[in-house]
């Protein structure tokens, strides 16, 4: 069974011997039936794999989590996307083992969503060879979904509703991203008045792997991303972003009320 900071997280992991992997409030109710007879009986009933589950997507137990301390003006993660249990393309025949009648194998993690999103990357950059990687960024992220197949907000492993900082901007939409009328742009080089703002000049040179003199920076909420936060209670600001036509779009805060995400 899960420990409890794993919650409903269910991974797929292979077993020394034959075993079926619980969540943790499950567990504790096997665990207190065990208790409550001195012959527990269990049956294992194999129902195949659930489509249509009205809680998916759900944020993992072992997602990334945000804020990013160093730059908390901007939100983290960007995205989420699928990486539990994914039917990876790795054939088992690469192994050699005769002891099974699987064909491909089943793998977990960060590590799994990564070439998830990549490969959604590489759609839509076929379609939009023009896009640069921040404007495909800012696709993916203005249209990444905020509700599960029940039509409810994303939960987390705890089947709580997730908060920003679990699920970014969403759950990553392709079909969305292909088609959209909005893009917030950035060039590599205007990374470099924002890294100034966070780092020395020194610190900077390394990172872009050229000489960098922090004579100007900006605020990290200048930075034109698709998305921004704020802290509650702040003073009065004007986030200002700029489309992939050039035409300025202001976001107003007055400090009544917060945008987490544009």
């Amino acid at each position: 069974m899960n420990e409890e900071p794993q919650g409903f997280t269910i991974v797929t992991v292979p077993h020394v011997l034959p075993a079926a992997h619980i969540s943790f409030i499950d567990g504790l109710k096997i665990k207190a039936y065990i208790n409550t007879t001195s012959t527990p009986v269990a049956s294992f009933l194999f129902k195949g794999t659930i489509f249509g589950d009205d809680h998916a997507p759900a944020v993992a137990a072992l997602s990334s989590r945000g804020p990013f301390p160093e730059s908390p003006g901007i939100l983290k993660p960007d995205i989420i996307g699928p990486g539990i249990s994914i039917l990876a393309a790795w054939p088992t025949s690469v192994e050699n083992n005769t002891n099974t009648k699987s064909t491909f194998n089943i793998f977990s993690g960060t590590s799994m969503s990564c070439p998830h999103l990549s490969g959604v990357l590489t759609l839509i950059k076929s379609a939009h060879p023009e896009w640069s990687p921040a404007a495909i960024k800012s696709a993916i992220m203005t249209t990444a979904d905020l509700m599960n197949l029940g039509n409810n907000p994303i939960e987390d492993e705890r089947g709580l509703r997730a908060d920003f900082f679990a699920t970014g901007a969403g759950h990553v939409n392709p079909l969305r991203a292909n088609d959209l009328g909005l893009i917030y742009d950035i060039q590599p080089n205007d990374y470099i008045p924002y890294l100034c703002g966070l780092y020395p000049s020194r610190a900077v040179s390394l990172i872009v792997l050229k000489e960098v003199n922090c004579s100007s920076t900006i605020p990290e909420a200048e930075l034109n991303y698709p998305s921004f936060t704020i802290k509650l209670g702040s003073d009065f600001q004007v986030y200002t972003r700029t489309d992939q036509c050039g035409r300025a779009r202001l976001i107003l805060y007055s400090g009544d009320c917060a945008t987490p995400r544009s």
